[in-house]
């Protein structure tokens, strides 16, 4: 008996010896760890001890990289507050409220002048397609002058951000940054751009390129959100049922662009485009069921999560 309970008492030891190993490589390396991070409709509860280690976007993240210097984007952020370019915010008197957030993130072109009662007045991160950028580029000082320290993170398809010479907004991007050696530009990768495209069939079954879809601004945004941010405040989206309920508050497009299109109407035109849309509705709905899994709310209007 004497012999069992010696064997038994090794077997022990040695099982203590792994668990110890594998919680020094966890917490050591970067790889374990990412595996464990809650990721698209995945969780882990509290008591897990990989839980309260410190956030992957401490971490240069390679996904996005500077102009002309090609170094990998380094930001964390407590507490994001996306600020959508619905018409949505017109009224909302949301800006203090915004202002008061470590950082603040917009999209494309959206101004802040003559509308900072209801948007803000700072701004931290910009995400711009590569279709806004000549709409930058129309006021480049006020988006890359000295006195301008946002970061901006360019996507587009390769065509148009290739390296080579031939990529056109590259070359613009290249040239913004020698005319404005101290803007902060950054682009998507090849590999980013098509993680987010492998992203996108996961959540919704559907091949982007075969079902004709464009991704918006608005799903770069969440995505690298998600790895910088503690916590996500949305402003001003609408949700994937919103322009289906009775009597909702009919506003422009863009929050900047009084008079122009309705939202709603744009929304779905867009989701019914064969070919060449933006699936808006399609992927509020996936939001949401990111909102399940991820510290994101949505204010103005406030979003209700079954």
């Amino acid at each position: 008996m004497a012999w069992i309970w010696k064997r038994k008492s090794v077997i022990a030891t040695g099982l203590i010896v792994v668990v110890s190993l594998f919680v020094v490589v966890v917490n050591y390396s970067g790889k374990p760890y990412d595996l464990l991070q809650p990721v698209f409709g995945q969780s882990f509860s509290s008591h897990w001890m990989f839980y309260r280690q410190p956030p992957k976007a401490f971490k240069p993240h390679p996904g996005y990289l500077s102009i002309p210097k090609q170094e990998p984007l380094k930001l964390h952020c407590d507490v994001c507050s996306i600020v959508s370019s619905s018409g949505q915010m017109l009224g909302q008197q949301a800006g203090p409220e915004i202002d008061r957030s470590s950082c603040i993130w917009r999209m494309n072109n959206a101004p802040t002048q003559g509308f900072e009662r209801d948007v803000g007045r700072r701004t931290t991160l910009r995400v711009v397609s590569h279709t806004s950028v000549p709409l930058l580029l129309q006021k480049p000082q006020y988006f890359f002058g000295q006195a301008n320290d946002t970061v901006y993170v360019v996507w587009g398809p390769l065509r148009n951000m290739r390296k080579d010479g031939k990529g056109i907004v590259y070359n613009m991007l290249k040239q913004a940054a020698e005319n404005y050696p101290q803007a902060r530009i950054y682009v998507t990768t090849e590999e980013r751009m098509n993680y987010c495209d492998t992203v996108f069939k996961k959540e919704t079954g559907k091949d982007r390129i075969q079902s004709g879809s464009y991704l918006s601004t608005g799903w770069f945004t969440l995505i690298l959100a998600m790895d910088m941010c503690k916590e996500i405040r949305i402003y001003g989206m609408i949700n994937d049922t919103y322009c289906k309920t009775e009597g909702y508050r009919k506003v422009p497009y863009h929050y900047y662009e009084v008079g122009s299109r309705d939202e709603c109407a744009e929304y779905l035109l867009h989701e019914s485009a064969p070919y060449g849309g933006h699936r808006f509705i399609t992927e509020k709905a996936v939001f949401a069921k990111w909102a399940k899994t991820h510290a994101i709310k949505f204010l103005n209007p406030e979003w209700q999560l079954s």
